[in-house]
């Protein structure tokens, strides 16, 4: 069994795609740790 043909018998669990559009995730992504950092300054947590 070649690595390709173990890679294709494995089932997909629902989780991100290989593809798509890197930027928005990462862009999304530090979006979130913004609105968090802004939260936690807000409640006077830091």
């Amino acid at each position: 069994m070649t690595a390709n043909a173990a890679t294709a018998a494995r089932a997909r669990t629902g989780g991100p795609g290989d593809d798509g559009p890197k930027i928005l995730e990462h862009a999304m992504g530090w979006t979130l740790v913004v609105v968090v950092a802004m939260l936690v300054a807000q409640l006077g947590l830091l």
